[in-house]
């Protein structure tokens, strides 16, 4: 959807955008004086007016993409802890907290919180404690003999 919203939005309005350049550079080629800046500057500030007029819309993209992103890491997390669960490494850490590791993703946390901290593709990022992520921490548990 994102992306059509900025196909479309170029598709549609990029006339406005070329024909501001051509006259920007019209400007500049024919015009020797102050007045030349003025219309310059007059030129960017409309271009500026109108680009601000789909600011909201902008930034509700950025929004929806961040969060798409971010999900998507998470399933691919999910995904890679399925993958390797059968060599996850479980190590108990001297603050009580433990550890779990394979080669693509860590997972930090505490006994009796429901949260955890995964960090995958150098990323790190908070998950809820759900039923796969407890199966992959006693999995662990099982490969180090606890």
């Amino acid at each position: 959807m994102e992306v059509d919203f900025v196909t479309a939005f170029l598709s549609e309005r990029w006339y406005v955008l070329v024909g501001a350049l051509i006259v920007l550079f019209l400007v500049i080629k024919v015009v020797k004086t102050v007045i030349k800046w003025v219309l310059v500057l007059a030129i960017l500030a409309g271009l500026v007016w109108y680009g601000a007029s789909y600011k909201d819309q902008l930034l509700e993209l950025g929004t929806t993409v961040g969060a798409k992103v971010a999900a998507e890491a998470k399933n691919q997390a999910v995904k890679a802890i399925t993958d390797e669960v059968k060599e996850a490494k479980y190590s108990q850490n001297a603050d009580g907290s433990y550890t779990v590791s394979t080669k693509s993703v860590k997972l930090e946390g505490k006994p009796g919180s429901s949260d955890v901290q995964v960090t995958f593709m150098n990323q790190t990022f908070t998950m809820k404690l759900d039923d796969v992520l407890k199966g992959f921490i006693d999995q662990a548990k099982n490969n180090a003999g606890q």
